[in-house]
């Protein structure tokens, strides 16, 4: 009697035991659901307040997060960063500051997903944003990995108009980069990155400001800008006067799009 209420016993305390093992993993389970839910209603509200032009929201509702190892959270944060630096209400100081910030963001959403667009892209930006504070001769030393993580980010994502545009402003500011900067960039490289007004209307692999109003006409009025100035400095005038009437009637909607 004794030895069968002991193994009684033990059957109840075995089957309390799992009982309680698969009540935890069910938790558990709802955990990770309510998690994964929790990261793409952030996502959801960060959209809508990157499309309201709400800056300063967006970058208090991401900067929670900042310790996430999600990289659409992370490049999102970097790019909400980046935004808050822009602004004219922003001090010197903070600017630099955001401008650090975003970078890592960018480069922690890159080591958790490399196969991100997104991540390549605001990557590149980023550490364009902080050669401004460590010099030209830094700026220009980051030239090649910049234009790299950009046409990586074409490549995962050829119809994203803001990359395209960017592989654009890269191939126009070393066309238009002055001889001082030429000789810096000729002693960090062995074979210096080099672009022509030519090569930058003509070449169909870089896919240049042109290639961003095919994937979306009404993308940017910067894109436009820079357009008609190529077109200037080919000295074709009529197209010039076409794209830069464009880029003057265009909407402004932000601070930007006015000094455009």
């Amino acid at each position: 009697q004794v030895l069968r209420k002991n193994l009684q016993r033990g059957v109840a305390l075995s089957t309390g035991s799992v009982l309680i093992y698969e009540a935890h993993k069910l938790i558990s389970g709802f955990d990770e659901v309510h998690a994964s839910f929790k990261v793409e209603e952030v996502i959801e509200q960060a959209d809508y307040l990157y499309g309201s032009g709400e800056t300063e929201k967006l970058y208090r509702l991401l900067v929670q997060h900042k310790n996430s190892d999600d990289a659409e959270l992370l490049w999102r944060l970097a790019r909400a960063s980046r935004d808050l630096a822009q602004l004219s209400s922003t001090s010197a100081e903070e600017k630099r500051q955001l401008a650090y910030e975003a970078l890592e963001c960018a480069k922690k959403a890159l080591e958790k997903n490399e196969s991100n667009f997104a991540a390549h892209k605001w990557y590149g930006i980023c550490l364009s944003d902080v050669g401004d504070f460590e010099g030209i001769k830094t700026k220009i030393g980051n030239a090649i990995v910049i234009k790299e993580h950009f046409q990586r980010a074409v490549e995962l994502n050829p119809k994203d108009a803001t990359t395209i545009h960017l592989i654009g402003i890269w191939c126009y500011s070393f066309a238009e980069m002055p001889w001082y900067q030429r000789k810096i960039a000729a002693t960090l490289f062995a074979t210096p990155p080099t672009s022509t007004f030519q090569e930058h209307t003509a070449s169909s692999h870089l896919k240049l400001f042109s290639c961003v109003c095919t994937a979306d006409p009404n993308f940017y009025s910067k894109n436009l800008l820079y357009l008609g100035k190529t077109y200037l400095k080919l000295n074709n005038k009529k197209m010039a006067l076409l794209w830069l009437s464009k880029a003057k009637e265009y909407p402004a909607h932000t601070e930007e799009d006015k000094q455009v």
